[in-house]
């Protein structure tokens, strides 16, 4: 498996929020509980991502916005608009001043999910939101900054952005499917021409695989992190001792190779336990381990919490379309 795959293959929307709004300045809104990861595609004007946490990015025509939460941010035609709604990680809106619920039916409509007063507004936004916890894996999350801005494409809008906004503008059967699928082609393609970017800050992991020592390591546990490595077999994979391939993948990486490979292994189980049906002992096995307490103890040394609180935690809703009633812009 290719590293940019196995860094985007836990991507997958499952009921993720999808909108396009048709919207005139003064305009802002502020999601004071955000999604694990948020993404806008600026079709029309100008507007500002102004997060809680980092400097606020301009966005024009074309522009891709991914937001990593769970931080707030705000999405404005300016960084200094005051909110006039706020989103709710419980998928809708109240006002700012006085905290009451915005029914749908106080938001003009468009199209099935298209929101706004008149096509031809001077501002299009397309909003998706993958607010399910394992709906993008914890190896993406942590690779991102709080804000990465990808910018038009020179030869216009991509197929899965045509197809997304074609979508969004009728009611067909099965359409969230659908719409989680061209979700997720759009930020799979926006993820890797971001990574390619002079800008783009990848993780240590990522940078070193074009090492000539810790990059054959690095692809070999990628490729098969449940086999039972030692630092033996990782060194062999790089063609070099045991103790120049520990020195090196550690400088390169940050972190000594088996380390390394642990909390590969566990970022995936925390991936597979958050999803509905996944059992400990069952994502024990999955990642190599056929001791549950030992998986148990790694599991906690590594992420600070035990594994069944993730499947605890799994939110049912997750996978449940929206109720109608309540809206997001």
């Amino acid at each position: 498996m290719d590293p940019m795959t196995d860094l985007l293959r836990g991507v997958r929307a499952n009921g993720a929020v999808l909108r396009q709004s048709m919207t005139a300045p003064p305009w802002c809104w502020a999601n004071a509980d955000a999604a694990p990861l948020s993404l806008y595609v600026l079709l029309r004007g100008d507007a500002w991502v102004v997060p809680d946490r980092a400097e606020p990015r301009q966005l024009s025509a074309g522009d891709i916005a991914i937001v990593r939460g769970p931080h707030p941010h705000r999405v404005a035609d300016a960084p200094d608009t005051p909110p006039q709604v706020t989103i709710h990680a419980a998928r809708h809106c109240t006002g700012v001043t006085d905290g009451r619920p915005v029914p749908e039916a106080e938001s003009p409509r468009l199209g099935p999910r298209l929101f706004g007063e008149a096509h031809d507004a001077p501002v299009s936004l397309v909003t998706g939101a993958y607010d399910g916890g394992g709906d993008v894996g914890r190896l993406l999350l942590d690779a991102l900054p709080d804000v990465c801005v990808v910018p038009a494409r020179p030869d216009g809008p991509s197929t899965a952005l045509t197809l997304l906004t074609e979508e969004l503008a009728v009611s067909r059967p099965g359409q969230q499917l659908v719409l989680d699928r061209l979700l997720d082609l759009l930020l799979v393609s926006a993820m890797r021409e971001w990574f390619e970017r002079p800008e783009a800050r990848a993780p240590a992991w990522y940078r070193a695989l074009g090492d000539p020592v810790a990059g054959p390591a690095l692809r070999a546990m990628h490729r098969d992190p449940v086999r039972a490595w030692a630092v033996a077999d990782l060194a062999a994979e790089a063609g070099v001792s045991r103790a120049a391939f520990a020195r090196r993948f550690t400088e390169a990486v940050g972190t000594p190779p088996l380390a390394y490979l642990t909390r590969r292994r566990m970022d995936l189980a925390a991936d597979l336990l958050r999803r509905p049906g996944t059992t400990v002992s069952a994502a024990a096995r999955r990642v190599g381990y056929t001791n549950a307490f030992a998986f148990s103890t790694a599991f906690k040394r590594t992420h600070g919490v035990s594994p069944g609180s993730l499947v605890a935690d799994t939110p049912e809703e997750a996978g449940t379309p929206e109720e109608p009633g309540l809206v997001t812009p």
